[in-house]
């Protein structure tokens, strides 16, 4: 019998933004596993993960369209200072990179988190280090694209006050298809760019074959994902096996390698010989 998955899934799925979501906001959360925890019977969100300090909030809606909330306030009290949503369709290990740059990030006597510095275009710059195309403006937005067509972002260049400044997307437009990750205003620029990044890493990520949606699976690569394989004994492993053996029944001549041969018999009475 093979050994266990050594990775939750059956396909390692190219390129990650095509990978919808795994199910669960495990990747998401590792992060900030070490954050407190607040589990939520009613309300919109069933799991709160705040900083320390409960400037950041982190929110989990199991089953909802947006999917995760996340914002940065200037003390616990305060209205947020920025937002960011990502819909049921997004991969957790993408929010995993937001996450992880906001736990790098914070600390009580640190505002990184909360400072708007830098410009819009800083943001998507991983994405067109990484080749993607700027599309053009349309209605107040630049678009940028990537190379397959099947991602890209969007960034509001009229509203300074944009609750959907800039957006990331990846997969066919629906609603079970479309992975969309959404920053308002004031986002800092470095937050957008760690999780556009995160889009461009080529590195897969495992999912169950089954739950793929069809649509995703077209347009991504699927490589199977081999199970464990047993590691042959080794001479070690062996020894203590062999270090003890049963007592033999019987004996058996070590030096015998045939058997006896039989008594001759007595010859019968009869004529003699002549002479």
């Amino acid at each position: 019998m093979s050994s266990p998955l050594p990775v939750d899934g059956d396909v390692y799925v190219t390129p990650r933004y095509l990978a919808g979501s795994s199910g669960d906001g495990d990747a998401g959360f590792a992060p900030v596993a070490h954050w407190p925890h607040h589990h939520l019977d009613e309300g919109p969100h069933q799991l709160v993960v705040t900083s320390p300090d409960h400037r950041i909030r982190i929110g989990w809606a199991g089953d909802d369209y947006d999917l995760w909330t996340i914002s940065a306030a200037p003390d616990a009290m305060s209205a947020p200072r920025w937002m960011a949503t990502a819909n049921q369709n997004t991969p957790a290990e993408l929010v995993g990179a937001l996450t992880t740059a906001l736990v790098n990030d914070w600390a009580e006597d640190s505002d990184r988190f909360l400072n708007a510095a830098g410009r819009p275009s800083e943001a998507v710059e991983p994405l067109i280090a990484a080749g993607w195309t700027l599309g053009g403006l349309v209605r107040g937005r630049f678009r940028i694209n990537a190379p397959d067509g099947h991602a890209g972002a969007t960034v509001d260049v009229v509203n300074p006050h944009a609750h959907e400044a800039i957006t990331l997307w990846a997969g066919p437009a629906g609603w079970s298809t479309r992975a969309e990750i959404v920053f308002s205003s004031r986002t800092p620029a470095h937050l957008i760019a760690a999780t556009a990044r995160a889009f461009t890493d080529p590195e897969p990520v495992p999912r169950w074959r089954e739950t793929l949606s069809p649509r995703l699976a077209t347009h991504a690569t699927l490589t199977p994902v081999e199970p464990l394989k047993t590691p042959a004994p080794t001479p070690r492993d062996i020894r203590p096996l062999i270090a003890v053996r049963p007592p033999a029944v019987g004996s058996v001549p070590r030096w015998s390698t045939t058997t006896p041969r039989p008594t001759t018999a007595a010859r019968p009475a009869g004529r003699s010989a002549r002479r």
